[in-house]
């Protein structure tokens, strides 16, 4: 059986949960294959038999695992099963440091998506929606060279373009894209800092959307996060030798 460790933690379900999910996720519990039983993986980490059917009912809302007839657990295989919530389990590994490809993935998917956000919003947006927008935007002018908080209201001027693009697909894309960038948002508040203090940008975009121009919208709102996926290129890229090489 795959090596499992005794649980010292709490809660016990959880440290179940996240020891099962990185052995599925790093191959050592491979797709297609049945988990422990729960008699064996209760003496294995040293849990009672609540935890550990708490954890499986987790794995299994994640699409990590199936429950066949007869109550066996299969491992899946998560790329092909999972959704997006799983990129904040994934974020942060096992020793405790951040996945850098999993940190790029995130910034990659924001790449393409922000573009068209910004475009489907130009050709949506309501009056309010317009109005909230531009709210957002003058608390950024009023909040310049703070850069916690202009990390803050970017993220709102962005909820505000998804709500005006109208799509529902997007929507829960951001809202797992967000909560995974949420746990990591302090390594990237100075790598961000160009970005975030590119007022001029970010005013462009909502005039573009509020002109009812998608092409304008599209065009700025991809220069401007070019400018951010840029820095946080070139922060992954050290952080990945400072883990290669650490002193």
């Amino acid at each position: 059986m795959t090596t499992l460790t005794p649980v010292r933690k709490q809660s016990l379900s959880d440290a179940v949960f996240e020891q099962l999910r990185d052995q599925i996720v790093s191959g050592a519990m491979a797709p297609g294959s049945p988990l422990p039983a729960e008699r064996v993986l209760c003496e294995a980490l040293g849990v009672n038999r609540g935890s550990v059917r708490e954890a499986l009912k987790r794995l299994q809302q994640s699409r990590l695992v199936s429950v066949r007839h007869g109550g066996t657990s299969h491992v899946l295989d998560f790329r092909a099963s999972a959704g997006l919530d799983l990129l904040a389990e994934l974020i942060i590994t096992s020793a405790g440091s951040f996945d850098t490809r999993v940190v790029r993935s995130i910034v990659e998917m924001r790449s393409a998506l922000a573009p068209d956000i910004a475009r489907r919003a130009a050709e949506r947006a309501r009056p309010a929606q317009l109005e909230a927008l531009d709210r957002v935007v003058a608390a950024m002018a009023a909040s310049a060279g703070r850069l916690p908080v202009l990390q803050s209201l970017a993220m709102d001027f962005w909820s505000q373009l998804v709500d005006a693009c109208d799509n529902l697909a997007y929507r829960l894309a951001y809202n797992s894209l967000r909560a995974t960038y949420d746990q990591c948002r302090e390594l990237f508040t100075q790598v961000l800092a160009g970005e975030l203090g590119d007022l001029q940008r970010y005013r462009a975009i909502a005039a573009a959307v509020r002109a009812g121009d998608p092409n304008a919208a599209e065009a700025r709102a991809r220069a401007l996060i070019r400018r951010g996926e840029r820095s946080i290129t070139t922060a992954l890229r050290q952080l990945e030798r400072q883990q290669r090489n650490p002193r």
